[in-house]
């Protein structure tokens, strides 16, 4: 299971696949369409580790955007990737690949339009 901003991930490795991604039911490419940074960013872990065709991947992800699901995936997949093997743990970690980024959106506070956009200042 992987987290990142609202998102939440899991991912499930089938060993001695093709490297057939299933995101939510649908193909890897359909889900996330032509965003080559967040293709990238969800597939991370794998390309780092050269095992782009080595499983078969099956993921269920809710909440959140694409950004954010993106990199719920990367965390869950990173994850996943240390249960396999736990010789991985120093690579994967050093890529910053299981650490969980805790940035989340700010709450907004009353009299004010955002979390911290203030209403403009009239002199008069």
């Amino acid at each position: 299971m992987g987290r990142r901003k609202t998102s939440v991930a899991r991912v499930r490795l089938y060993p001695n696949g093709s490297g057939r991604i299933i995101v939510n039911g649908r193909e890897f490419q359909n889900y996330f369409g032509n965003r080559e940074s967040v293709v990238a960013t969800a597939l991370a872990p794998l390309r780092l580790l050269d095992l782009t065709s080595a499983y078969d991947i099956s993921v269920r992800v809710l909440g959140g955007g694409l950004s954010g699901q993106a990199g719920a995936i990367r965390h869950a997949l990173a994850r996943a990737l240390l249960r396999v093997n736990p010789d991985w743990k120093n690579t994967l970690r050093k890529a910053g690949f299981l650490t969980r980024d805790p940035r989340m959106k700010e709450r907004k506070k009353p009299g004010l339009k955002r979390a911290r956009k203030a209403p403009q200042y009239t002199k008069r």
